[in-house]
């Protein structure tokens, strides 16, 4: 089968013992060791649409492969048929209209290299080598946010390949529920082979302030960072660190460094009367601020993480959150909502939440196999303590919860919505290695 499906392809069929077949199935999350039957490695639009009908004629699971962020490991299927987007990885801007064309295999350091030379820039989340594409559909969260809304709010139109292999656009004029459905849906609905998205301007300069507290005695200076947060300007993304035996409490400011500075400098001042023991206040690129939190081990760590949505960070949730005893506990962030998030109606899209306050994760990397069942255990131990704060959970954050990680991350008559969108597009659940939202009767 494998010479039949290459006659139809652009594109290279890689299997088991060929070269380039190990690195093609290795994702971020070196826990997912799985060996696909078939890695196609898409050229063109064209050969997507093949692997997609291929798949599906032969009974095969399809995964969809792009950056590899997704901690479950969806993208590789084992025995089944990975779809693998990197080639597709182009990005072209169009700066009078303020406006760039991403393939659908395309990493976020990739677009904002892009755009960022001409002054522009959409909200991309916060490490460049995660895919545009896994990010977008789950929402996208990123330091420009708050400005400009999600990713997925800054979608102008989806092209899309089916579970049938035919090629769509989806906007507000055309497939209009399928652009609902997408903003936010996940991957549940068909191959993205490029996105469509606003640009806005942004010069490019970032400050960041971080200051750090001991464990013990924090409580006061964390009220008093969310104190702050609460009447931020929207340049300001409050973030916080829990991590060993420091807290660290801070914002990322993306817009004039002048005010930046003045608003970190009150910030550290405030704090420093608190309980905190150390400032440091920088200032760098647009582009230096979306690389600097990628990982140098990349994707030889092992990971586990759980998360959840804070609608409020009461004193009780603060006190929960530094209470950190137990081995091998996750390091654990917080990182503020609101601003433009919040100004998009809810029936908009298919993100739900948008009364967030705060996304927390609790998230886990360790070398040594030995340590899966107790890394695990303690991220899940140290959530679990949170759960009766949460209000519900990001959906590019769920592990494999199934319908009860789904009913975290939408609302009900949400999820009732995506169901009729895919009984509409997938009714054989064709997409099913995602956050899956099954068609129903």
């Amino acid at each position: 089968m494998r010479s039949t499906l290459q006659s139809q392809l652009a594109g290279a069929v890689l299997v088991a013992g060929d070269e380039g077949y190990d690195a093609a199935r290795s994702v971020w999350n070196d826990m997912v060791d799985r060996r696909p039957r078939y890695i196609v490695r898409c050229a063109s639009v064209a050969d997507v649409a093949t692997a997609v009908r291929f798949a599906h004629e032969h009974g095969l699971e399809i995964g969809i492969r792009c950056g590899g962020h997704g901690i479950v490991g969806h993208a590789v299927p084992h025995d089944g048929l990975m779809i693998d987007l990197r080639l597709l990885g182009d990005v072209k801007v169009d700066v009078q209209r303020r406006w760039a064309r991403v393939e659908g295999g395309a990493l976020l350091g990739a677009l904002d290299r892009a755009s960022q030379p001409h002054g522009l820039a959409t909200t991309a989340g916060n490490v460049s080598h995660t895919g545009v594409g896994g990010l977008t559909l789950g929402g996208g969260m990123g330091w420009l946010a708050r400005q400009h809304g999600l990713s997925c709010d800054n979608v102008v139109a989806f092209e899309v390949v089916t579970a049938t292999g035919e090629l769509v656009e989806a906007s507000a004029d055309s497939h209009p529920e399928l652009y609902w459905a997408l903003r936010g849906g996940g991957g549940n609905f068909g191959v993205v082979t490029a996105f469509e998205f606003v640009l806005h301007p942004e010069p490019g300069e970032v400050t960041t302030v971080e200051v750090l507290v001991p464990l013990t005695g924090a409580a006061p200076a964390m009220r008093h960072w969310r104190d702050l947060s609460a009447s931020a300007p929207r340049q300001a993304t409050f973030n916080a660190l829990i991590d060993g035996d420091t807290v660290s409490l801070g914002f990322v400011w993306v817009g004039a460094p002048v005010e930046g500075r003045a608003q970190a400098e009150a910030l550290a001042g405030a704090l420093d009367d608190t309980g905190g023991r150390r400032s440091r206040i920088e200032t760098m690129s647009y582009l230096q601020l979306q690389s600097r939190e990628d990982d140098v081990k990349g994707h030889a760590w092992r990971r586990y993480w759980k998360g959840h949505y804070f609608s409020s960070l009461g004193d009780e949730l603060i006190d929960a959150l530094l209470d950190r005893s137990g081995a091998h506990l996750p390091a654990a962030s917080l990182q503020a909502y609101g601003g433009a998030i919040a100004d998009v109606a809810d029936e908009a899209t298919a993100f739900s939440r948008r009364d967030t306050a705060f996304e927390f994760v609790a998230a886990s990397k360790w070398s040594d196999p030995r340590e899966d069942e107790s890394r695990m255990s303690a991220a899940r131990r140290y959530a679990r303590t949170l759960d009766r704060f949460a209000s519900g959970a990001y959906v590019n954050v769920l592990g494999d919860e199934g319908q009860a990680g789904l009913r975290r991350a939408f609302t009900e008559p949400k999820l009732a919505r995506l169901t009729a969108v895919k009984r509409a597009y997938d009714p054989d659940n064709v997409f099913h290695l995602n956050q899956n939202i099954p068609p129903g009767a």
